[in-house]
């Protein structure tokens, strides 16, 4: 077992609720967002750490946060891909994007979404960036569909994804890679 997912997920799992609650305390918000449900570390090619993906269960519906540093500034599109393997450097382990509906890629193909297609980002001048996501699925399907045998992986690409070229949007390569791990 790696040791990093036995012992410093679970802290940082902890470290992030609590930080989402204290930033929403006393607001209409602590109702509607609920614990984190899972965690990634995302990592670049080199193995170096660049930020975390979460999913959280907000009004009923998982969401997934991401938020990194030290990127390229720029669009940059992140997916949800079918494996929950990040072998270095091209990630190619963690497969195509989720995709349990069989539909193609991209939210302006009139035959897609993916479940695993996701907005882009920008990175600012800065290299940080975020971005939040509502799945389109309910948190009783998280783990038939996300943590099914192989698992599921959250991918950071070098381009945006134009929302519409099937399998995978135009991204580019891949350039970092982290696999969602169940804290519930």
């Amino acid at each position: 077992m790696n040791i990093f997912r036995s012992a410093v997920a679970p802290a940082l799992a902890i470290s992030l609720a609590s930080c989402a609650q204290a930033s929403f305390q006393g607001t209409a918000m602590d109702e509607k967002r609920g614990a984190p449900l899972a965690i990634a570390q995302l990592a670049d090619q080199n193995g170096t750490t660049i930020g975390t993906a979460d999913i959280i269960s907000m009004n009923g519906k998982p969401t997934v946060r991401l938020t990194f540093a030290n990127l390229k500034p720029g669009i940059h599109a992140w997916h949800l891909h079918s494996a929950g393997k990040c072998e270095a450097p091209a990630f190619s382990s963690a497969g195509g994007h989720l995709n349990p509906y069989a539909r193609e890629h991209g939210q302006d193909n009139p035959k897609g979404k993916h479940l695993g297609d996701m907005p882009n980002v920008t990175v600012g001048a800065d290299g940080r960036g975020s971005g939040e996501f509502a799945l389109d699925i309910g948190s009783a399907e998280l783990s038939e569909l996300l943590f099914d045998a192989d698992g599921t992986a959250m991918m950071l690409h070098a381009d945006p994804d134009d929302y519409r070229s099937d399998p995978a949007g135009a991204a580019g390569p891949r350039i970092a890679c982290g696999v969602l791990e169940k804290l519930q």
